[in-house]
């Protein structure tokens, strides 16, 4: 009776076993997606679709002849800003199962410089990416071109030492809801600025409201005291608003480099940035002080990954 009792527990394991190794077969029957990459120690959310774009500034302020600067020319800065958010890009995607690619990542200007390579190699690095065309060598390739292409973009910009200013404001109000906010994704705008706005074909002034924010229109009107703030406050100072509605887009504002004969000019810019995209009903948004790239990769990467 014993030697049944022994037999009979042997067949119910065996029989257990095999239920767990059939339905184990069947779950993986199930999932055939291949991982792009499993193994990244950034936490994300593997449902958002990111939809990034970048909108640089090549106006004067990325002349290394106007504006030098010993430790890390200002445009290099830019550079590796744009190159901290790619590789934030690149470790979202790798760490996505392929079937829940859709993400995007493009570059923009206001106005579109006149030179024609500029404008090619901006155009190459818009990438539309989903489960068809995804690739580990297109990935690559996404992290090549962000890694070197801006550096051909500043060059030809200084070399061709033909600074138009950038329109940020019209982009706002013209380009803003068309090029960089898409239903269904997570948008994020990288903004590449010294804070200062103005392009001659922009030239709007309501009361104290204004399309633009410039070293000598801050001295002009007195901003540039102990009182800002209150002026500020007072007599309704800052942007005008370029659109109403921008609570799907979270904004990132990096490069800010007030005037150093001013004190008060960092926080000020900050203000009139801050004040402007609440306004506007910007979901997000962090404005961060021109640094060195070493200083801002943690920051950057945290706000692409982590939000």
């Amino acid at each position: 009776m014993k030697k049944n009792k022994m037999m009979k527990n042997k067949i119910n394991i065996f029989f257990l076993l095999l239920i767990v190794v059939s339905c184990k077969e069947d779950v993986n029957k199930g999932d055939t997606d291949i991982e792009v990459n499993t193994k990244t120690s950034v936490s994300h959310k593997s449902k958002d679709n990111l939809n990034i774009s970048f909108l640089l500034d090549l106006s004067d302020r990325i002349s290394p002849e106007k504006y030098p600067n010993s430790t890390m020319e200002y445009y290099r800065r830019d550079i590796a800003y744009i190159k901290s958010v790619s590789e934030a890009f690149d470790m979202h995607l790798r760490g996505k199962k392929v079937r829940a690619i859709n993400d995007k990542m493009q570059l923009y200007f206001d106005p579109e410089p006149s030179n024609q390579n500029i404008n090619t190699i901006s155009n190459s690095l818009k990438y539309s990416l989903d489960k068809k065309n995804v690739t580990l060598s297109v990935l690559d390739d996404i992290k090549e071109s962000y890694a070197s292409k801006p550096q051909k973009i500043y060059d030809l910009a200084i070399a061709d030492n033909k600074y138009v200013g950038s329109d940020t404001w019209r982009f706002f109000k013209s380009k803003v809801n068309d090029y960089c906010i898409e239903e269904n994704y997570r948008n994020i705008l990288v903004v590449l600025t010294d804070g200062y706005i103005y392009h001659k074909n922009t030239k709007i002034k309501e009361d104290n409201l204004t399309t633009y924010l410039t070293p000598s229109f801050i001295r002009e009107v007195k901003l540039n005291n102990k009182n800002w703030e209150s002026k500020i406050e007072d007599q309704q100072f800052g942007f005008i608003p370029a659109v109403h509605d921008l609570s799907n887009l979270e904004i990132l504002v990096l490069g800010i480099n007030p005037d150093n004969k001013n004190p008060y000019e960092e926080d000020l810019i900050k203000k009139y940035w801050s004040d402007w995209f609440d306004a506007m009903k910007v979901r997000h948004y962090q404005i961060k002080t021109s640094a060195l790239p070493s200083n801002l990769d943690k920051i950057i990467k945290n706000f692409i990954l982590n939000n």
